[in-house]
């Protein structure tokens, strides 16, 4: 295979470095992702005339989730033996590995302890706005993946295939970039779509369409994609096209369902 006239990605992941410290691309995108996020919950909040100490605390428990999750996910779903044979291992997130299924549980789980001090707020009305910001996050993460030269595509000769010199020198489909151009679509139709509804979300309506259509990608994306781990070689599908299977079918219903109601 001829190589030349490829894209070359040969970026460190690090921006600067302080001494013992380093400030990363992929932190600080994530970072981004939370202060963008919350920006945009506050217009919501605002038009909906919702106090925004409340969204303050729903702010922290998000992050609390989405990092718990998503650090739990990686390893228990990648590589579980590893981790439970070096349980400390997992607290070492620096090192990295977190899973966006994961991360989908872990907000799941901790939006449960919210509504329960909130009462108030129900799960979907909180889902169906969420699910906005979240959808943005994804965008800048994968965006964090590709400066990483993490979650590699898999040998392409297409023009657009790209050589992450840091790993090795093949061409690969820059799977990073197409989950995230198509997280960055659906933030943008769901959060256009919520001006269209001037607020009034129908029940449950875009939490079903963001569950279909980022598992859906996610779903497709991944036959462009390496395995994570070896033992994925032996599955029908892989690991990441598994989790996201009960998701997708969980956004059928809950889509079907704020159809009825409306």
């Amino acid at each position: 295979m001829d190589f030349i006239g490829y894209i070359s990605w040969d970026i460190s992941p690090e921006i600067f470095r302080l001494g013992p410290v380093a400030v990363r691309w992929y932190g600080l995108l994530f970072a981004l992702g939370f202060v963008l996020g919350y920006n945009i919950m506050t217009k919501f909040f605002i038009k909906e005339k919702r106090p925004l100490k409340d969204l303050e605390a729903l702010t922290i428990t998000m992050i609390i989730g989405t990092i718990i999750g998503a650090r739990l996910g990686h390893c228990l779903f990648y590589d579980p033996m590893y981790y439970l044979s070096n349980p400390i291992k997992i607290l070492k997130i620096w090192e990295g590995g977190l899973a966006s299924h994961g991360a989908a549980i872990g907000i799941l789980i901790a939006l449960l302890f919210y509504i329960k001090k909130y009462p108030k707020y129900t799960m979907l009305w909180i889902l169906d706005r969420v699910v906005i910001v979240v959808a943005l996050a994804g965008f800048l993460i994968r965006l964090g993946n590709f400066f990483n030269s993490e979650i590699l595509g898999s040998v392409s000769s297409s023009p657009w295939a790209v050589v992450f010199a840091r790993i090795d020198s093949l061409p690969r489909h820059p799977a990073q970039l197409y989950e995230a151009f198509a997280y960055l679509l659906i933030f943008v139709y769901l959060f256009r779509s919520y001006f269209k509804f001037d607020g009034k979300i129908p029940t449950g309506r875009f939490f079903g369409i963001f569950l279909i259509l980022v598992f859906g990608a996610r779903f497709i994306i991944e036959f462009f994609k390496e395995v994570q781990s070896a033992f994925e070689h032996s599955l029908p599908l892989d690991m990441g096209q598994l989790l996201s299977i009960p998701f997708v079918i969980a956004g059928i219903y809950f889509l079907i369902k704020s159809n009825k109601k409306e």
